[in-house]
């Protein structure tokens, strides 16, 4: 299995990271290819090799311990439990590209469909490729799977990536993502209207949060609960204002 990561050693002629992972994985010779990021630290051990599409777990590092910083590793927790949980039990809603196995020839045969005309998204885009081609798509959770990231250090280094990141809400069709994506929508807005409801989230977001990262605490967990629909909110309208300038 070939370790591709797209930012690294190839020359993407200024076409952007999926025309980049297109030259490196039809180079590759393996029948499965491990997408990374360049960034990581990498899991050590690599999982069974039993479907089309594996997906990994993630953690954050502590980064600079700033509150940024805390506020990302519980967010993260929160994200990357969710993508466990749904994959467990054959509804994935997320995965990344930051750590992910997939069969090389399926890949490329879904390259189409990965819109690369958009910069970002090839992850996302793959997973609804696979549900909707039929694909095998298993999971493989535990420590030893997980990658390490960095947490954005400045604010606006990290509104910049989740703007990117919501900016392509518009074009997913999964029905499972949608639904996922519309329940997340108005318990925020929801929340924004009626704060009270924080009293009825913020149990399950926190059980979700200790459940990957123990470490994250009460404070930190509320306040993010707290602060999540605004930050939701401003990633979503600007991220798909600025989509429409790509």
């Amino acid at each position: 299995m070939q370790v591709i990561i797209p930012r690294k050693g190839i020359n993407d002629e200024g076409k952007g990271k999926k025309f980049a992972l297109h030259k490196l994985i039809s180079a590759a010779t393996d029948d499965y290819v491990w997408l990374q990021d360049d960034d990581i630290v990498p899991p050590s051990a690599t999982p069974p090799l039993d479907a089309d599409l594996i997906i990994l777990p993630l953690r954050m590092a502590e980064g600079s311990g700033s509150l940024l910083c805390r506020l990302q590793q519980a967010e993260y927790a929160a994200l990357q439990q969710v993508t466990m949980e749904t994959a467990k039990k054959g509804r994935a809603v997320m995965c990344s590209g930051a750590n992910l196995i997939v069969k090389r020839e399926l890949w490329l045969e879904a390259y189409e469909d990965l819109h690369p005309e958009v910069p970002s998204g090839d992850d996302m885009f793959l997973l609804e490729t696979a549900k909707r081609r039929g694909w095998t798509i298993g999971y493989a959770d535990g420590p030893e799977y997980e990658a390490v990231v960095t947490p954005k250090e400045s604010l606006r280094e990290l509104l910049h990536q989740r703007m990117r990141w919501a900016g392509k809400a518009s074009l997913y069709t999964d029905k499972d993502i949608l639904c996922y994506g519309f329940v997340v929508l108005m318990a925020n807005i929801t929340q924004l209207i009626c704060p009270a409801v924080l009293l009825i989230k913020f149990p399950y977001e926190y059980t979700l949060i200790k459940k990957r990262d123990p470490k994250v605490s009460l404070w930190i967990a509320l306040l993010l609960e707290i602060l999540y629909p605004y930050y939701m909110l401003i990633c979503l309208l600007f991220g798909l204002f600025r989509r429409s300038s790509w």
